[in-house]
């Protein structure tokens, strides 16, 4: 019972960590969000965390209901966690709780379903907040860019720390830790090994293997298809005046952007386009884009009656292409979930069946004619 809840409190350690880490990457809360500021006080604190249920579950939110969701003005168009105070026909009207006015107020346009990327979870209203996650978090991110930036500088680099150079960072890691090792081993006094162990040598079980590869498979493979998705925004101009910009015309005229869909992957993918207003139409509505290559699309929305700037939407999703096109299209008008859900199922079934075929069904044995040669005599011997 002891190792049972040992591996329970580990999985669920880990579950949280990569929910952290996938959400910096993508740029969206999962699982688990915070807030930076004191906007929402006293519902949360500054650096209070909060559970994040993604919009995809929680479905449409009312008023009431603490939302995350992609702004375009406010913090530089970063998202925001704020609550809807109102629905119109526009949008809905939102604002933080310790604000005394709305972000409408303050030029941000009314937030479409669209933008809204995740639920804060509320019980009886209250939202349920993790005090301190968020400061613990912004402590961590604050540390590491000042390490990243105090290295960078010493060593002459003037390049902000991205994604292009992150594995270039992983890779020195890796490398510091295989020097760090290998002083250790060399240096350190030498410890015999009393315990008696239970396990196997060189023994590797083949379902777990196949679980491995599986995990490594669908966390790319759904990556792959909703890291590239989302939600693309143009303006319209409505304007009784003449303009040399082709998205301002006359009320009542329509306005068309031609937009470029690119696949940098090697497998082929299916994007589907959803409309986020009545007026708006994509043509065509999905396609196919081959592997390193792009496909455009039409985007039109017309101009509202009543004279001013407009911000309209376009919802595109993408899939693996290991289905018809059509099958994949009607599964994803039941819900993009099933959609992915399906497709990393034919991978599943895929990778599993192959595996199988090559490896069979008894566990692995794993030859290793270098056990007990030390990491530095290996290091050697591959030196010469």
């Amino acid at each position: 019972m002891r190792a049972l809840l040992q591996r329970a409190l580990g999985f669920v350690l880990a579950l949280l960590v990569i929910s952290l880490l996938l959400g910096q990457l993508l740029g969206q809360p999962i699982l688990l969000g915070y807030v930076a500021t004191g906007s929402m006080e006293p519902a949360m604190n500054a650096g209070d965390g909060f559970i994040a249920v993604p919009s995809a579950v929680s479905g449409s939110p009312a008023e009431g209901d603490v939302v995350v969701f992609d702004a375009v003005e406010l913090h530089g168009g970063e998202l925001t966690t704020h609550r809807i105070l109102e629905e119109t026909d526009n949008g809905y009207v939102t604002a933080g709780d310790a604000n005394p006015f709305t972000d409408q107020d303050a030029a941000e346009p009314p937030v479409n379903n669209e933008q809204i990327v995740a639920h804060a979870l509320q019980v009886n209203g209250d939202v349920v907040t993790i005090p301190y996650l968020g400061s613990i978090i912004m402590g961590v991110q604050s540390v590491v860019e000042t390490a990243v930036g105090t290295v960078t500088a010493t060593v002459g680099v003037t390049a902000a720390f991205n994604v292009d150079n992150a594995g270039a960072l992983l890779v020195g890691v890796g490398t510091a830790l295989l020097g760090f090792g290998v002083l250790l081993e060399t240096i350190g006094p030498g410890k015999r090994d009393t315990r008696r162990s239970r396990s196997r040598p060189n023994m590797l079980g083949i379902w777990t293997t196949i679980g491995l590869v599986l995990l490594v498979f669908v966390t790319f493979a759904t990556a792959s298809m909703v890291i590239p998705s989302g939600t693309i925004a143009f303006g319209v101009g409505s304007a009784t005046t003449p303009s040399d910009n082709p998205q301002v015309v006359e009320p009542g005229e329509r306005v068309e952007i031609e937009h470029e869909t690119e696949n940098s992957g090697y497998l082929p993918v299916v994007v589907t386009r959803e409309a986020g207003h009545e007026t708006v139409t994509a043509a065509p509505e999905w396609q196919t884009v081959s592997p390193r290559s792009a496909e455009t699309a039409t985007f039109s929305a017309v101009a509202p009656a009543e004279t001013g700037e407009y911000t309209r939407y376009i919802e595109e999703h993408r899939y693996l292409l290991v289905l018809p096109p059509s099958l994949l299209v009607w599964l994803h008008s039941l819900h993009p979930l099933v959609a992915i859900a399906a497709v990393n199922s034919v991978i599943v079934t895929m990778t599993t069946t192959i595996m199988v075929t090559l490896f069979g069904t008894t566990d692995l044995r794993l030859r290793n004619p270098g056990a007990g040669v030390s990491t530095l005599t290996r290091l050697r011997r591959k030196l010469r």
